[in-house]
């Protein structure tokens, strides 16, 4: 915006929510839930136990890249300056994530809740205003692109241990 405001450059304003997606980062502390747990189980054997923060409940919605892309895309063709969430309204909990990334893989594994961080109970993005002013919203559920996160995140698993 200050750029606007002091060089006449044109801007948009984008707030990035939860995206995740194949090249993302998926160890070393700074990856989100999706990459983490995806990580963990590929590395799992059939019958294992996985450390899973908090007792997995908590609530999150997740945008995968591909429809981020397209958010910003739309963003930047338009007038509008924003600022825009990009983000997905779909909410789901943990626990939920953590079993149908169990089945995307065909493993056996069980969660072990422990206490760690987890930020707040319930975070989700509103994108109203991007829907009211470009008509966008994401096309699916962020559940239907997690196979092909996973089988990534497995793949670099093999590569790099």
């Amino acid at each position: 915006r200050h750029f606007f405001e002091d060089f006449g450059l044109e801007t948009r304003i984008a707030r990035y929510h939860n995206i995740f997606g194949p090249q993302g980062t998926w160890r070393g502390g700074r990856e989100k839930v999706i990459a983490a747990l995806c990580r963990k189980i590929a590395m799992a054997k059939d019958g294992d136990e996985i450390e899973v923060w908090g007792d997995g409940m908590q609530l999150r919605s997740f945008l995968h890249v591909n429809e981020c892309v397209e958010g910003t895309i739309r963003l930047m063709r338009s007038e509008h300056t924003g600022p825009f969430n990009i983000g997905s309204s779909f909410m789901v909990d943990v626990r939920t994530l953590f079993y149908t990334l169990a089945e995307i893989a065909g493993k056996r594994v069980t969660p072990r809740f422990v206490p760690g961080p987890v930020g707040t109970t319930r975070r989700t993005s509103d994108n109203a205003a991007i829907l009211e002013a470009l008509g966008w919203a994401p096309a699916v559920p962020s559940h239907y692109d997690l196979a092909e996160n996973y089988e990534w995140i497995e793949e670099q698993v093999r590569l790099c241990g």
